[in-house]
């Protein structure tokens, strides 16, 4: 059975199409990426899919269960973690694993059986009696994903989890993702828009945009796509008639031009650089650099979407006053 199964899945808001007839496959046991930019749906497909807003139209199915009709049910098979942090800063660690454990009805010995395996998951068991206020920006992520695996969920949501960390924060809680996801066989969604997250952290990447999933596979299978190397070449002056020029030129696969950029897709990039530079010339395109590297993720997001991811935007801050309000609604809607 699979953990997550869409079926042209589509919310839209006073006529803008949030996300677009998704159709989404996710097998148990995943580590599952969404990649893409701030407002490309990521967040959106979330909410639908843990029962925090209804779709538009289609549907899906959660651990088995329908994200309409068996609401209660998949909300008690799902963990969150959301953009911003919404832990209660004035109680200790254990005491906000408590509360939430008390929300889901668990008894007090399992409460803390469960507190102490959690907080021993993610390394905080020394600083389960401090108060939260006092934790560091990766402590308190790392305190909620443990909340949000106190109920022993069969998937697991998180939403840009290391959002606003700095660099040696992120890849420490990288290390603790993978852990988890090994350690507790779960699946888990992750929404990103850092392409190195993605590419450390994800059996399986679907990169976003504009409400639709554009490519769809693992890390190396997207790079592939993209082609063997890649040669940039950045032009002085307008570059828009370079791709006449290289388009069917011997070992060239793709083209694609962006501002003052032209990136091809070549095989054998090492001997194709005299040809290619002698071709620019011929064209009277003037170079000013030229640079060869293997694709990345960036270059798959660039050459299906013909532009460069965009930046953080402010989604994250709007989602900020909305994790309470989701949390409440979460619980609120569970039967007692």
């Amino acid at each position: 059975m699979s953990a997550i199964e869409t079926n042209d899945l589509t919310k839209e808001f006073d006529g803008l199409t949030a996300v677009n007839s998704l159709n989404l496959k996710i097998e148990e046991g995943e580590l599952f990426g969404l990649l893409g930019p701030n407002g490309a749906g990521k967040t959106t497909i979330i909410k639908m899919l843990s029962t925090l807003i209804k779709p538009s139209s289609g549907s899906g199915r959660v651990a088995g269960y329908d994200i309409q009709g068996e609401r209660d049910k998949v909300r008690q098979s799902i963990g969150i973690v959301f953009q911003d942090i919404s832990l209660d800063t004035e109680l200790t660690g254990w005491e906000n694993l408590d509360f939430h454990a008390r929300m889901y009805g668990m008894e007090k010995e399992l409460r803390k059986e469960r507190i102490a395996e959690v907080l021993k998951l993610v390394s905080l068991e020394d600083k389960a009696d401090q108060f939260v206020k006092y934790y560091s920006g990766g402590m308190q992520r790392r305190l909620e994903i443990a909340r949000g695996l106190m109920h022993y969920p069969k998937v697991l949501f998180l939403d840009e989890p290391t959002l606003g960390l700095d660099a040696q924060t992120r890849h420490v809680l990288w290390d603790y993702i993978k852990e988890l996801a090994r350690r507790e066989k779960i699946t888990i969604i992750l929404t990103t828009h850092y392409m190195d997250e993605a590419d450390y952290l994800c059996d399986r990447i679907g990169i976003v945009d504009y409400g639709k999933i554009v490519v769809l596979g693992t890390s190396k299978e997207l790079k592939e796509k993209v082609g063997e190397d890649l040669i940039s070449l950045e032009i002085t002056g307008r570059a828009s008639s370079a791709d006449s020029v290289f388009e069917g030129l011997d070992g060239v696969l793709a083209v694609n031009i962006h501002d003052n950029t032209v990136d091809l897709s070549v095989k054998n990039a090492e001997k194709r650089i005299p040809l290619i530079i002698e071709t620019s010339r011929r064209a009277g395109i003037e170079i000013s650099s030229v640079n060869m590297r293997k694709p990345t993720l960036e270059d798959v997001f660039l050459h299906y979407t013909g532009r460069t991811i965009r930046g953080e935007g402010a989604s994250g801050r709007d989602m900020a006053k909305q994790d309470m309000r989701n949390r409440r609604q979460l619980w609120g809607g569970r039967k007692k």
